[in-house]
């Protein structure tokens, strides 16, 4: 419905409004049958924004009966509750969510009713202020998490890219109700944290999620799939020109995005020019172009981060500005041609905390959120930033000639234990390819890593192997085998239709040894499998949302006659028949907790 409404808008083609039309007309001879209980029993699947699509063909049309089908397919179980200001997102799939509030706002402005509008700007509060990371993004495996529990809800499957497109679409229409900077800031985190981040700008490929523990960007391939994040992912890339400006009539201009971009405003006699090389660079330059003396309040965002240094300079003259961050900055007078207007708005470091736990922070630099790459495995409290009380940034320094890039000791940002190389940070939108990075660091001072340090190196002692399950060195090296299996290319393996998947570990012979395999708590959906060590079965493991929102670890007792005369053992993780074995996010060998273990038996249900 929506293609084919963009096809009639942008391309004038009289013939896709008459077939959306059609369309429409078949859907409400359908649903005419269903009584309003069907109705909203039937809504219950996911369906997204076909409530915006059938608005939208109301104003194009100006037929009654496609506005009163678009109220009929709205959701009343997540906006009914919207509209009375009462969140009950946590658990529900996020995808389908926030397209339907996009047409509750489309649906506001074409009716009046403030219920409404209500449910729009309610839904937009509680995602981006309660339910968003540090990039913009929201939800993890698809779904909303708790508020109270966000900073622990770190997987391999965080922000949706889908997501992301329809709250900048929310946006949008807020923003257009009431012109507040909150709306713009947020445009913007999202745009270039999440949107800009989630191309490769070498293949051109989209990513699905942009992982936010420690995890790679998994890409779409040109033949062989097409998510709903590939369809929605080529949109994002071709509409960097939306949203910079908006104005209000004739006398008000917003500018919101500092893009390098040109505004023709043919009713004014108007050409603006932005010349910037924004982000790398915390400045910007407006030129006018005009044939005559323009009035007009020009309103320049005051981003929220920009806490210290911000001018306006017109024609190169300082101009007074008691704007604050997250507000506008606002110059009224008449425009004339080759006038400019200079803003400077100086980048500095910070970083970001989740308000259930405001020690797991995210770096940041002006509006970029800075990621490091790594090839460690987290364990304990790493990734961290070990400094004292107060300035978290302190230690970081500018890498010369390469603008948003800093490095840190390894005595301030602990990539690992092992770790003892310089870690450089830099932008997100700027991390491709196959590296491996992480963003969100355990904030703790000097005085706790070292109180920690012993536990996690006795740990380290302990460990006689281990593989990164999905890391395709370590799998190698550890004679990776398996059928109908499967793997983000970093992070974790599964297997699925009864397959299987095993890795060859060393252990001590004869020695009391444990298996230690690392899951993600939120992992549910028929996934029953045993644990096999040497070609015998050591536990029957069933996930099914086991610790919703958390990693946790999983310890199994190995036999001693199992590991007599042998150095290094087979370790297979088998699917039930018809079932998915794993996610498998960490797996190893440790000697044995027990310094008086025993032969254990061979089998264990958990």
């Amino acid at each position: 419905m929506a293609g084919l409404m963009d096809a009639y808008v942008y391309c004038d083609n009289p013939q896709a409004l008459q077939v959306a039309r059609r369309l429409a007309d078949w859907a409400k001879t359908g649903t005419d049958k269903l009584t309003d209980e069907q109705m909203q029993k039937m809504l219950e699947i996911e369906h997204g924004g076909i409530n915006e699509a059938f608005a939208n063909l109301y104003a194009f049309t100006g037929e009654e009966k496609y506005l009163q089908l678009a109220l009929r397919f709205n959701h009343m179980e997540v906006i009914g509750p919207a509209s009375n200001r009462e969140d009950n997102l946590t658990g529900k799939h996020a995808n389908t969510q926030i397209p339907k509030f996009v047409g509750t706002a489309r649906e506001y402005e074409l009716t009046g009713q403030d219920r409404l509008k209500t449910a729009s700007e309610f839904f937009w509060d509680t995602v981006v202020k309660n339910r968003t990371y540090v990039i913009g993004g929201n939800s993890l495996g698809e779904m909303f998490t708790a508020p109270e529990k966000l900073s622990e809800a770190l997987g391999p499957n965080t922000c949706e890219t889908c997501n992301t497109y329809n709250m900048l679409k929310l946006t949008r229409h807020l923003f257009s109700w009431e012109p507040r900077a909150e709306y713009a800031d947020y445009y913007e985190r999202a745009l270039y944290n999440h949107i800009l981040a989630s191309q490769n700008p070498v293949t051109g490929m989209m990513c699905y999620f942009l992982p936010l523990a420690a995890g790679q960007k998994q890409y779409s391939t040109p033949e062989d799939s097409f998510w709903c994040c590939t369809g929605t992912g080529i949109e994002n890339h071709a509409k960097y020109g939306d949203s910079i400006f908006f104005h209000q009539g004739q006398t008000s201009l917003f500018a919101n995005l500092f893009i390098a971009s040109e505004l023709r405003w043919p009713a004014l006699g108007l050409v603006l020019r932005q010349e910037t090389k924004y982000p790398e660079q915390g400045r910007t330059r407006f030129v006018f172009a005009c044939e005559k003396p323009i009035p007009l309040r020009f309103q320049i965002r005051h981003p929220y981060w920009a806490t210290s240094g911000f001018d306006i300079r017109v024609n190169g003259v300082k101009e007074p500005d008691e704007s604050v961050p997250g507000s506008y900055a606002v110059v009224v007078r008449n425009w004339n041609n080759g006038d400019t207007v200079e803003v400077n708005m100086p980048f500095s470091l910070r970083t970001e905390g989740f308000h259930d736990n405001p020690h797991r922070v995210a770096l940041m630099y002006g509006p970029l959120v800075l990621c490091a790459e790594s090839q460690a495995d987290p364990e304990g409290t790493c990734p961290a930033i070990i400094n004292e009380e107060g300035n978290l940034t302190s230690g970081l320094k500018a890498v010369p000639g390469q603008p948003c890039n800093f490095t840190g000791s390894s005595q301030i940002l602990r990539l690992s234990l092992e770790n003892s190389n310089y870690v450089t940070l830099e932008p997100i939108h700027a991390m491709h390819g196959n590296r491996k990075y992480v963003v969100y660091w355990n904030a703790i001072t000097s005085a706790e890593w070292q109180r920690n340090l012993p536990d996690y190196q006795a740990l380290e002692a302990r460990t006689v192997d281990r593989v990164l399950p999905g890391h395709d060195e370590s799998e190698r090296a550890h004679g990776f085998q398996g059928a109908s299996t499967g793997t983000d290319g970093s992070r974790w393996r599964d297997a699925f239709a009864g397959g299987w998947f095993s890795w060859d570990l060393k252990v001590n012979p004869g020695q009391p040894q444990e298996l230690r395999v690392k899951y993600w708590g939120g992992d549910t959906g028929g996934r029953e499998f045993d644990i096999l060590v040497a070609g015998q079965k050591l536990a029957t493991v069933t996930l099914d949302n086991n610790k919703p929102g958390e990693f946790y670890e999983e310890t199994y007792s190995i036999p001693t006659e199992l590991t007599q005369g042998r150095s290094k053992m087979t370790v297979k993780f088998q699917a039930h028949p018809g079932k998915m074995a794993g996610g498998v996010f960490g797996c190893a060998i440790l000697t044995s907790s027990d310094t008086n273990a025993a032969a254990q038996p061979a089998t264990r249900s958990q």
